[in-house]
């Protein structure tokens, strides 16, 4: 099924990994918002880990997002944030929609 802009129906928040100086010019790292925009979503999974005795679960789910020089930029080194909750990017490719037309991020959040 072809996207459409009426299928961009949800807001994200694309966030890039920074340093800035406190001031003592000391190296303080953070999260500062790179850029926000529309976005199909779609989840595909969700799943529950052992680890260390405790149980953890999982959702992971794809957003598609207009391609452009920013968003093209998107890596797994950004985050993502959708509804106050936090992604971790784990993939970003061009989506099977036409050269340059749209960008599919799969990410993950825990759901604990």
């Amino acid at each position: 099924m072809m996207t459409t802009a009426q299928d961009l129906d949800r807001k994200i928040t694309i966030q890039r990994y920074t340093s800035v100086p406190n001031e003592f010019n000391e190296p303080i790292e953070t999260w500062a918002d790179f850029f926000t925009c529309r976005a199909k979503r779609r989840d595909v999974s969700d799943g529950e880990k052992f680890a260390a005795g405790q149980i953890g679960s999982s959702l992971t789910t794809r957003f598609v997002i207009r391609s452009s020089t920013e968003t093209r930029t998107v890596t797994t080194k950004d985050r993502l944030v959708h509804e106050g909750a936090t992604f971790n990017i784990l993939g970003v490719k061009e989506a099977n929609e036409g050269r340059f037309r749209f960008i599919e991020i799969t990410a993950v959040k825990d759901s604990d």
